[in-house]
């Protein structure tokens, strides 16, 4: 079994990141620290839509790229919201499928846009990162959605 270090930002947002190799085994290992940071920083409202969109994130780099590893990151940011991004080297562009709801695959995007306050994708020299953010209960309330769901950001 290998072993999810979780690393604190020293700079910036409050965080952590884990570095995971690129297999079906390290979506389990994502759900959980996803979900052991958002305990730890008492929003636990945001603990089954947070697992489900590091899931779909990270699938989607282990079945439609050839990275070996791929960084998770998990930021609290200003006004409740929480980012979920995961960080590869490959320049495949993550795109919604168009499908049947009751397939069995190509769903995760939408699922990242309906769980999600907004998401995108930015493109690195060294690759890209696709991440969601994430509003808690009590603040998703009081505040308009000011930004499209969708958001490709270059």
């Amino acid at each position: 079994m290998n072993l999810t270090v979780a690393t604190p930002h020293a700079i910036g947002r409050p965080g952590y990141s884990a570095l995971l190799p690129c297999q079906p085994d390290s979506v389990r290992r994502a759900r959980a620290f996803v979900s052991n940071v958002l305990q730890t920083w008492g929003i636990g409202d945001l603990v089954d839509d947070g697992e489900v969109v590091v899931s779909e994130l990270l699938t989607n780099v282990i079945d439609h790229t050839m990275c070996a590893m791929a960084k998770v990151v998990i930021e609290h940011c200003p006004d409740g919201v929480v980012r979920i991004e995961v960080v590869d080297n490959s320049y495949v562009q993550p795109q919604m499928q168009e499908g049947d709801a009751a397939e069995e695959s190509g769903r995760g995007l939408f699922l990242v846009a309906a769980l999600s306050w907004r998401w995108g994708c930015a493109e690195h020299d060294w690759g890209k990162s696709t991440w969601a953010e994430l509003k808690a209960l009590a603040m998703a309330s009081s505040a308009p959605n000011p930004v499209p769901k969708s958001e490709n950001v270059r």
